[in-house]
């Protein structure tokens, strides 16, 4: 199993706060996954995910968020709380 460190997010409309994010990755450790394998990878126990908050630097595990009646979403859990430090990441390159 691998602890992955996310470092960018990719969005269909960047600016929109409140859109799902598609794709998440790591440019510097070369990987950049779909949303769907990241969840399946987390289901299966495969690897973790993590991001460092910027301000603190403190970890924040990622966790599978299941809504009634809508997809799978990514989010971090830290000291907690579910927050939304996955969407303060930068855009991933293309």
């Amino acid at each position: 199993m691998a602890d992955c460190q996310i470092t960018c997010i990719t969005k269909l409309h960047p600016q929109s706060a409140h859109e799902h994010i598609t794709h998440v990755g790591n440019p510097t450790a070369g990987w950049k996954w779909p949303r769907e394998q990241v969840i399946a990878s987390i289901d299966a126990g495969t690897n973790t995910f993590y991001v460092l908050a910027p301000q603190s630097g403190k970890r924040a595990d990622v966790g599978v968020v299941r809504p009634n009646g809508r997809p799978a979403y990514l989010q971090t859990y830290a000291d907690g709380d579910w927050n939304n430090n996955l969407l303060s990441l930068n855009q991933c390159p293309p």
